[in-house]
């Protein structure tokens, strides 16, 4: 593939033409039948396409899903610390099914194509496993990663006739996603409308370059949902927040959910013999996203 055609869709790849009432039977293949509950307010058919995108550090795998007609609003979903894998498609799949031509990236294409396929196995309290993430965290945190990133996968979105030019695109972003979500936002303040963090990493930190320091840069609307867990750990992080946005003038609504980290992603693995994935509260916090959407994206 040449350097121009890289941010196409691939050809080899076929199109999955996919209804809500089909989706139950295809995340069956990826566990997650019981988990992703199915959510649009039409029942669009969606195509979902492995593309490859490239960056000023090299070309990142990634899956473009959008509804089979139309052009939409843009989303660029941050995975977690698992990256991409099908518990992520699947997040991609429901959100287009709402009308939005989604873009999941692999963050950690500097090291890897995407590394992991299921993230009920891994845990968390293993320091071999930790020391798969760390290099790939670390990959993506570097200075000036992330904001390099971002500016290419918006500029992917808005080469695709399936994105409308005319909307404002969201970000949304679990675990350390969530910072990248603020600093997608602030990076590309005129293009992005919406910015969604969910159980998110690193929001606030006593560095000079803590996200939550972002904030004057950013006009897009904002939300943040807080695990219980990590609440109990920084307590201070919430009010911090809300007292950077308010300074800013940015609307930004921030919550703590009672749910551990990690509650949103079906696939999470169990933490002290209990689920990680809440599907209450993951449902609650979806609902604060569609709506998000909805006014911001408009």
């Amino acid at each position: 593939m040449t350097d121009e055609n890289k941010n196409e869709p691939t050809n080899d790849t076929p199109l999955k033409d996919i209804t809500r009432r089909d989706f139950a039977v295809l995340v069956v293949g990826a566990g997650l039948a019981a988990t992703v509950p199915l959510a649009g307010d039409a029942d669009l058919e969606v195509v979902e396409t492995d593309v490859e995108i490239k960056t000023p550090d090299g070309t990142c795998d990634a899956a473009f899903i959008r509804p089979k007609s139309g052009s939409h609003a843009g989303v660029l979903i941050w995975p977690d610390a698992l990256g991409l894998r099908p518990s992520m498609r699947g997040i991609g799949r429901r959100i287009a099914t709402e009308g939005y031509s989604v873009l999941v990236p692999n963050p950690f294409y500097r090291v890897s194509k995407a590394p992991f396929t299921d993230a009920s196995t891994f845990n968390f309290k293993n320091p071999d496993d930790m020391a798969k993430i760390v290099p790939l965290m670390a990959s993506v945190n570097a200075p000036g990663n992330a904001e390099k990133d971002a500016t290419a996968y918006v500029a992917f979105l808005d080469a695709q006739k399936e994105v409308s030019k005319s909307k404002k695109i969201g970000t949304q972003g679990y675990c350390m996603g969530g910072a990248l979500v603020v600093r997608t936002a602030a990076t590309l303040p005129d293009r992005i409308g919406a910015g969604a963090s969910f159980h998110g990493g690193g929001l606030v930190t006593d560095k000079p370059d803590s996200p939550h320091l972002l904030a004057p840069k950013i006009k897009a609307r904002m939300y943040f949902g807080i695990a219980s867990s990590d609440d109990i750990k920084q307590p201070d992080a919430k009010d911090k927040l809300k007292e950077a946005f308010a300074a800013a003038k940015v609307p930004a609504e921030i919550e703590v959910y009672p749910a551990q980290h990690g509650w949103c992603v079906p696939d999470m693995p169990m933490r002290d013999g209990a689920p990680i994935y809440n599907k209450a509260e993951a449902e609650r916090a979806w609902a604060k996203l569609v709506a998000l959407y909805k006014v911001a994206l408009a």
